[in-house]
């Protein structure tokens, strides 16, 4: 724990009434500590930082002015809500932030009553907000609703979705845009501030209202007046605001607005909260704002693993292996040189992908499409009936979003998109907003795709080589987030027979069937299980869809007890693709599935949650001898 005596205010505030009667130096003072604070322990135990960083003053002001928890403030994703965190009675568990049985890296109703609306995922808060206040309506509640919304999140598609129906539904409602990647000239700051102030004051409302009245009963020469008025009014703000299209979308636009000069956020929370009907805030911060090596670089900073207060750089591990996100990169680069047709789709994470790497290389077919997933995958879907071969690569729990558009617009007219899977199975500190619990299931009830997944880096090269060269339809890969096993790597790319799977290891007493990086684990258990007389089988299945019914036929026939492996969903995942085979053909085996539980799964470490959930060899080891002794398990499914 950090020495509490160096901070002056932060540890008298326990809650955000404790900020209400602070004078405006006072709060400025704590903004400071906020960021001290946020640096001393992130730097310690990792976390999104940037976007933290950049929203101090807006939060201080957002809790200043508005009364929560009776006023409802809604976050988007909750990267920037570190701060919210800090002053919501969260300051002395920051420490445990991202860890297991610590709190979360995003908002959750669960953890504070604070946390309004639960958020992992982008641009949902303003839908949200909206169904708050409308709820607020029905109960005739006197709550403000305030909605906080980031720049990337803007360009999700949901988020305009919502401004159109809240400008259609015209409850009140307010929306703060927090802009960190728009840039104004220092000379606009002193207009844009002064114009947003004097539109949005009291007086100057009222006496707007007063003549509106004034000129609604002057007949057709009041009706001229008016129309005069809004051209002049309409002419101003498009000249001094960028905020014509939110006007457009039915909201009463203010700013830009200076997202660190914590005075003036403060008068114009003050001047817009009791107006009527949907408003939006434009603020301009920075991300990483008061720690000069997280200013000006919004990648390196958004996400960081403990790093050196000092100098900002990361600690890096003796020995550490290259990602399979690297991985993939590179031999996505090696393809393009040899395949003019093929292209990089992101839904805004270039370097988590590692499709930077195609961006650097070829920058004319790589593309950046926003928060954006659903369109992302439209997009390569046209992109496809023209012949190209679109490598969309998406983290598989955003994947999730454009579900509809992979079915409709990409399996159903059999188009040749490739879908990579990047954090496939448990993620780690992110928990379950961000695990890629269900993509093999999701996946699996799609006609006519193809589901694969490696056992290790170099099954992924050419798994990815194999999924360019198919043209039969989509096709996608799924692995893991973190380090690959380390395996040599080939120069040359081969192709993987289409639905075929390999024999790793022969045993006589029974099977395991593993996909993916369940496939190492498998070899360790068997090991394990040698060790203590138990001969196991392992094959590497490597696809889910379609299943290898020769292999599948050969193991019924050879063992009485068969165990699948997968780091996903129990329910409709790999395992149940085995069974419903099984039960085709009417086998009689006993099967017991391994794999991920039928609820959320919390955030920890990979190794810890794996652990926990006896998904590691450890735990593989322990319901295979369990199973072999004809006992109960909590995995256990039989055909009998």
């Amino acid at each position: 724990m950090d020495d509490k005596t160096k901070y002056e205010i932060l540890f008298n505030v326990n809650d955000p009434a404790d900020i209400r009667n602070l004078s405006l130096a006072e709060l400025k003072t704590l903004c400071y500590e906020i960021r001290q604070y946020m640096i001393d322990v992130i730097s310690k135990v990792g976390g999104h930082f940037g976007g933290g960083l950049g929203s101090v003053e807006l939060t201080v002001a957002l809790h200043k002015v508005f009364n929560t928890p009776h006023d409802l403030l809604i976050w988007d994703t909750g990267h920037q809500a570190y701060p919210h965190k800090i002053l919501t009675g969260r300051r002395d568990k920051l420490y445990t932030i991202r860890q297991l049985n610590g709190i979360s890296g995003f908002l959750k109703r669960s953890e504070s009553q604070y946390d309004v609306f639960g958020a992992g995922h982008a641009s949902t808060s303003i839908s949200a907000a909206l169904g708050i206040a409308v709820a607020r309506d029905f109960k005739k509640e006197k709550r403000k609703v305030i909605a906080v919304i980031g720049d990337g999140a803007m360009t999700g598609g949901m988020a305009y979705e919502a401004m159109n129906n809240s400008g259609l539904i015209k409850t009140d409602l307010i929306v703060v845009l927090n802009d960190n990647k728009m840039s104004i000239a220092p000379n606009m700051w002193a207009l844009s501030n002064y114009f947003t102030e004097m539109i949005a004051h009291p007086e100057y409302n009222k006496f707007k209202g007063a003549i509106w009245d004034l000129t609604g009963k002057l007949d057709d020469f009041g009706d001229r007046i008016r129309k005069v008025a809004a051209r002049v009014q309409s002419g101003i703000k498009s000249i001094i605001t960028p905020g014509m299209l939110f006007e457009a979308l039915g909201f009463r636009y203010f700013g830009p607005i200076n997202g660190h000069n914590l005075a003036q956020l403060i008068k114009i929370f003050e001047h817009v909260k009791d107006m009527h009907g949907p408003i939006l805030i434009h603020t301009i911060s920075e991300k990483g704002k008061g720690y000069k090596p997280a200013e000006g670089h919004e990648q390196k900073f958004h996400a960081a693993t403990p790093f050196d207060k000092l100098t900002g750089k990361v600690f890096k591990k003796e020995g550490t292996l290259p990602s399979y996100t690297k991985i993939f990169g590179e031999a996505l680069v090696e393809i393009a040189k040899i395949n003019p047709k093929v292209v990089g789709i992101t839904a805004a994470m270039p370097d988590g992908t590692g499709l930077d790497q195609l961006q650097n290389a070829f920058p004319n077919r790589f593309f950046d499409v926003g928060i954006a997933e659903e369109h992302a995958v439209t997009f390569s879907a046209g992109l496809a009936t023209q012949g190209m071969i679109p490598v969309v690569a998406i983290y598989s729990t955003f994947l999730q979003r454009a579900f509809d558009q992979i079915i409709h617009d990409v399996a159903l007219q059999k188009l040749h998109v490739v879908f990579v899977l990047d954090r496939a199975g448990l993620v780690g500190a992110d928990g379950p907003t961000h695990h890629g619990a269900f993509d093999l299931s999701y996946l699996r009830l799609i006609p006519g795709i193809v589901i694969m997944s490696p056992k290790d880096e170099s099954e992924l090269r050419n798994m990815l080589f194999t999924a360019v060269n198919y043209d039969k339809g989509p096709i996608a890969i799924r692995y893991p987030r973190g380090s690959a096993l380390g395996v040599p790597l080939t120069k040359d790319f081969f192709e993987i027979p289409i639905g075929k799977s390999e024999r790793l290891l022969n045993g006589q007493d029974v099977a395991l069937l593993a996909i993916g990086n369940m496939v190492d684990y498998s070899l360790k258990a068997a090991k394990k299980l040698l060790s203590e007389g138990i001969s196991a089988e392992v094959i590497n299945m490597r696809f889910v869809k379609p299943i290898d019914r020769e292999m599948l036929d050969e193991v019924a026939n050879k063992f009485d007890k068969i165990v699948t492996l997968e780091e996903n969903t129990l329910i409709g995942g790999f395992g149940s693709a085995v069974l419903e085979y099984f039960a085709e053909k009417n086998y009689k085996n006993d099967v017991l599935k391994i794999g991920l539980p039928d609820n959320f799964v919390e955030h920890g470490t990979q190794q810890q949650l794996h652990e926990l959930l006896e998904i590691d060899p450890n735990g593989i080891v322990k319901k295979v001898k369990s199973f072999c002794q004809n006992k109960t398990f909590r995995a256990e499914v039989s055909v009998k």
